[in-house]
């Protein structure tokens, strides 16, 4: 029963840091655009194919 003195205070410290974390998350624009990221990878592909295809054309 003890360890119930240390294990509750520790899970309410643990979720201030997730609430706070989110905050700051949140306010730095972190969810602003949940689509772009995904395709992103996809157009920074197709960018540097034509990059290392002009520095080939240089050589």
């Amino acid at each position: 029963m003890e360890i119930i003195k240390l294990l509750i205070p520790l899970a309410l410290l643990l979720a201030g840091f997730f609430i706070a974390g989110f905050i700051w998350m949140t306010k730095k624009g972190q969810y602003d655009d949940l689509e772009t990221p995904g395709l992103r990878m996809l157009l920074e592909d197709n960018k540097s194919k034509s990059d290392n295809q002009t520095q080939k054309g240089e050589l």
